[in-house]
């Protein structure tokens, strides 16, 4: 279950990998992704600074859904009114992820723009948790800090209150983060906390899309080795159905779909994650309203000329 040398190739990926020291109140992980991301960065023409941070939120969310404690969801959003609307991930406990990013298309955005520049003012960062069983529970914090690593240190500080260190990197072909943590029940133990929270800063964004744990660990560690679990596997799974878009039709209402459907004769939805395409003609949408939808559409309009 555990190892001490680095004994993997050093391009294994789509794994998370925890790691605790022994002699030291301090736990960390280790992901990195790299035919997940490839496939979550394919589906749309994202510019590079976009898709460089939602690479790093995938990561992130990667590293903190290994603490949902019940079967369920988390979700890692980052929420913006300037040029990019939205960063999104969702990862489960069964050790799947899905990521998507909301951007005005129409606007220019230059390859090493600043994060906090693309998000504008008055932007969140928001982290929801959905157990399979039971009712869900959000933290909301503002946006602060100039990255996705910053923001979610802060975020940390804030509502957990623990002594946390995360490092996170993306690049077109894999995606990367490493996170230190003191351990909550343990007494306080400064110096080393503070040990290991400055030999983790010094890694380098190429190290964490181009090394696996192991080699990563051995390098900044092997004074200290932690003790290493076996690798997590993370794959890309998508959640989208006909169902669901089914009930979010019901939601809006037989009236406004109605006037979709009579205006382009048919009812087509795209999911924002993987690009999946579902399409309701006449006989769908009347099927699930269990009426002639467009017909007191066209009734109802002609009623109000």
């Amino acid at each position: 279950m555990t190892t001490r040398t680095p004994a993997a190739t050093a391009r294994s990926a789509d794994c998370r990998t925890r790691f605790i020291f022994d002699d030291m109140p301090v736990r960390g992980q280790h992901v990195r992704l790299e035919e997940v991301w490839r496939h979550i960065a394919g589906q749309k023409q994202y510019p590079a600074a976009i898709r460089r941070a939602l690479g790093e939120l995938l990561a992130a969310g990667a590293l903190l859904s290994s603490n949902l404690k019940t079967e369920g969801t988390l979700i890692v959003q980052v929420q913006g009114q300037g040029r990019l609307k939205m960063l999104v991930v969702e990862a489960t406990s069964a050790g799947t992820c899905r990521a998507t990013a909301r951007w005005d298309t129409q606007a220019a955005v230059g390859d090493d723009e600043n994060l906090r520049s693309l998000l504008g003012d008055n932007g969140i960062f928001a982290i929801t948790l959905q157990p399979q069983d039971g009712e869900p529970w959000q933290g909301v914090v503002p946006l602060e800090g100039e990255s996705i690593a910053q923001m979610l240190m802060n975020y940390m500080k804030r509502s957990e209150q623990l002594d946390t260190h995360i490092t996170l990197a993306a690049s077109d072909e894999a995606c990367g983060g490493l996170l230190v943590q003191r351990l909550p029940e343990s007494a306080p133990a400064p110096e080393a906390w503070e040990h290991v929270a400055t030999l983790a800063q010094t890694v380098g964004a190429e190290e964490l899309v181009q090394l696996d744990a192991h080699h990563l660990l051995y390098r900044l560690f092997h004074e200290t080795p932690p003790r290493v679990f076996d690798a997590e596997p993370i794959e890309f799974a998508c959640t989208c159905s006909r169902g669901k878009v089914s009930d979010m039709l019901l939601m809006l209402g037989g009236e406004e779909v109605g006037s979709v459907l009579e205006e382009q004769g048919s009812v087509k939805i795209d999911c924002d994650f993987c690009n999946a395409e579902y399409v309701f003609d006449e006989t769908d949408i009347n099927a699930l309203f269990g009426m002639d939808v467009a017909a007191a559409v066209r009734g109802e309009r002609a009623r109000i000329q």
